[in-house]
């Protein structure tokens, strides 16, 4: 079908006049009446019956680089598939499952459209007027633009930090606020009605983070920062509320980022923190196609979520736990109310499933919690496991569970070692590999597993031990607080948080941030040895990051970067009683984030990225190794083309923050409809986005056609 757009007023009158001049004449209208001047090139876009299109206009014209937004509540979960329009202000909505929706339109400087109920097969024109005032335009901005108008202390206020203002910086972004939380958006720049009465602000905003169950942990990361932020937080909110405005503005999508589909569901309840999804095997990601996709629900529930994209059905399955006197989250207090949920302790796993990764044969594997703290014997000194008798270790907060859709079972892996995330390397053992570790990197030979049963013969851990003698043999070692030793290897604490096996040479990096500035790091499996990595200014704060299938690491910084790591640019020795972390700055390069800075730094960004992915076999149809970066604060990710940054935003409902994403391939000869990346909502507060008490957790697939219209 072909729909004709603006100029068609112009076509129809003419029309009508030619067929008025054809009825009297009696005569070919073609013939009798004589074309009239040229007008503008009409628009031209073709629908199938599954689409909705039009175009969006103001008193200003055509509007381009707007979120056109079809919405529905026909089906089990939310549903919304949003788009982007071109540069004429046209759009295509693709592929909409039979349904009723409401069409609205949402743009930076618009005020939101009048929703219009519509079918697919339809065409809605939707008119747009701009906001009132430069107010009301600035509450769709993102939460960057926002959260730059915070002050930053000076230096005298940071003495008790060694790291002055950028460990302040990284502290707050990976360790405080932000690392939990989207700082910024409307939940958080605002004071809630609640804490209203306490003056001055300060002491408001000590009454506030000390809310619910996480207020103990949220007042110990500020009191680390010696109170600091306590003071820049009032300031900030009374600014606000005094009707102070973001110094500067988005730029709508525009290029690639019109090309954009995004589809939202939602899963799990409004009380649910859900952290990481996995729905396909990193290593073949054409594993489990149009398959179900499983999330995991740190801290909050051991109701594990389950989403059918198909049919748009989400359901949970019940994790268990091996011992009957595993801890709660439950037993974790609320330090005082919170202004959504008073005294309810609305938290309670003992699982406390932090991250999910799908297998080779579609089994979901967790890092969960199965018992308490104490490990079993053979984790210990004394036993003749070979892990323990070269480092023995006595306690773990978190093991690993196993879930098999096809059956329902879930099954129990003892770890000796506690784990965080995890990745499978590509080895005849399907290897997992974990982090969280602490002191040790750990994994499972999974095969042996399978086989067994045995989860004692199965697991092994290492230290990480710098070959500071230079012999390449994992000797004798110095402990972390001795000075090195020429004749001995040196022990360094690896708190691996990334982990991520080298497809290119099969040795397992990770990422480490604390202390500052973070670290990367690698361990060779064949040798037992390790390597360690401090980025240079000015880049620091590492937190989540990954490896392309080339081993160069990618990394998302506190700095306000992404940071590039590749170690084959290293030009001193990569042993020795020297490369003890800064033996090879020439291997790092840094790439500002998108996105505006502090007013008090030259040249930066605010952005705090939580994690950085990499498209290693180009799920997202933009080029295999292409790092994928969560804007946190800028509703969406970030993705690396061709040495340039684009922006993806999810912008209804307003809030989305992510920890994590990961891509399918669902069909390899559908182009881009086979094709794409799931990404979670990870925010520990699903009732800070738009719509406040009762917003779900999301899951968005991302998807890039070839134009704005495709279809």
């Amino acid at each position: 079908m072909n729909i004709r757009y603006k100029s068609l007023s112009v076509w129809f009158v003419y029309a009508s006049f030619l067929l008025v001049t054809a009825c009297d004449s009696g005569t070919s209208p073609v013939q009798e009446v004589s074309k009239p001047e040229p007008v503008a090139e009409v628009p031209v876009i073709n629908i199938d019956t599954d689409d909705i299109a039009g175009m969006v206009s103001s008193s200003k014209g055509p509007e381009a680089g707007v979120w056109v937004i079809a919405e529905t509540t026909d089906f089990a979960t939310r549903y919304a598939k949003i788009v982007v329009t071109d540069d004429q202000g046209r759009y295509l909505i693709p592929d909409l499952p039979k349904a009723k929706y409401s069409v609205w339109v949402r743009g930076y400087g618009l005020t939101d459209s009048v929703k219009t109920t519509a079918v697919p097969g339809g065409l809605v024109d939707v008119s747009v007027t701009p906001a009132a005032d430069a107010k009301a335009a600035a509450e769709l901005y993102p939460a960057a633009y926002w959260y730059a108008m915070m002050k930053l202390p000076k230096s005298e206020e940071l003495k008790g930090v060694p790291g002055g203002l950028n460990e302040y910086i990284a502290s707050m972004k990976n360790l405080g606020c932000v690392g939990c939380h989207q700082l910024g958006n409307k939940a958080t720049r605002t004071m809630p009605d609640e804490f209203h009465q306490i003056s001055p602000s300060i002491a408001a905003w000590a009454r506030r983070i000390s809310s619910g169950q996480a207020g103990g942990n949220m007042a110990e990361r500020v009191g680390e920062l010696g109170g600091v932020p306590l003071k820049y937080l009032a300031d900030w909110t009374d600014r606000i509320a005094a009707g102070e405005l973001p110094s500067t503005s988005p730029q709508r999508p525009a290029g690639l980022e019109q090309n954009v589909v995004l589809t939202i569901r939602d899963w799990a309840s409004e009380k649910t923190y859900l952290h990481d999804l996995s729905g396909t095997d990193r290593r073949n990601p054409t594993v489990n196609a149009n398959g179900r996709l499983y999330g995991s629900p740190e801290l909050s529930t051991d109701e594990f979520p389950v989403l059918d994209p198909v049919a748009n059905i989400a359901t949970t399955f019940t994790a268990q736990v091996r011992d009957a006197d595993t801890p709660t989250t439950a037993d974790d207090p609320v330090v005082a109310p919170s202004a959504y949920w008073g005294n309810e302790v609305i938290w309670n796993s003992k699982a406390n499933a932090h991250n999910p990764m799908l297998d080779q044969t579609g089994r979901v594997w967790y890092t969960a919690r199965i018992r308490g703290r104490d490990n079993p014997d053979f984790c210990k000194k004394g036993s003749e496991h070979p892990s323990a008798k070269l480092f023995p270790v006595n306690t773990s907060n978190r093991q690993i569970a196993v879930y098999d859709p096809v059956s329902g079972k879930y099954t129990f892996v003892d770890t000796c070692f506690s784990t965080h995330h995890l990745q499978f390397s590509e080895d005849q053992n399907n290897t997992l590999w974990t982090s969280g570790g602490g002191d040790v990197i750990g994994w499972v030979d999974t095969k042996k597993f399978d086989e067994t049963g045995d989860a004692e013969a199965a697991v092994a851990w290492s230290p990480l031990i710098l070959d500071t003698n230079g012999n390449g043999v994992r000797d004798q070692w110095v402990e972390p607080n001795e000075e090195i030793n020429p004749k001995l290897d040196k022990r360094i604490r690896p708190g691996y948080y990334a982990v991520m096996p080298n497809p290119a040479d099969g040795s397992v990096w990770g990422s480490s941030n604390n202390p500052y500035p973070g670290a990367l790091l690698r361990f060779d499996p064949a040798t037992g040895l390790g390597e360690i990595f401090i980025p240079p200014l000015p880049g620091f704060g590492i937190r989540g990051a990954d490896i392309d299938r080339n081993g160069v690491v990618w990394a998302s910084m506190g700095s306000g970067h992404l940071g590039e790591f590749d170690r084959s640019k290293c030009k001193g020795p990569l042993n020795g009683p020297l490369a003890t972390g800064n033996h090879c700055p020439e291997g790092w390069a840094f790439h500002q984030l998108p996105g505006p800075g502090f007013a008090d730094l030259p040249d930066n960004s605010v952005e705090s990225s939580y994690y950085t992915w990499v498209d290693q076999h180009d799920t997202f149809g933009l080029g295999a190794n292409v790092p994928i970066v969560t804007g946190n604060l800028a509703d969406g990710v970030h993705v690396l083309v061709e040495g340039n940054f684009i922006t993806l935003r999810v912008p209804y409902p307003l809030g989305f923050y992510t920890k994590g994403l990961e891509g399918r391939i669902d069909d390899a000869a559908a182009g881009w409809k086979g094709r794409g990346i799931w990404v979670p909502s990870g925010d520990r507060t699903p009732w800070h986005k738009e719509g406040g008490k009762g917003t779900k957790p999301l899951v968005v697939h991302m998807q890039m056609r070839p134009d704005p219209l495709a279809k």
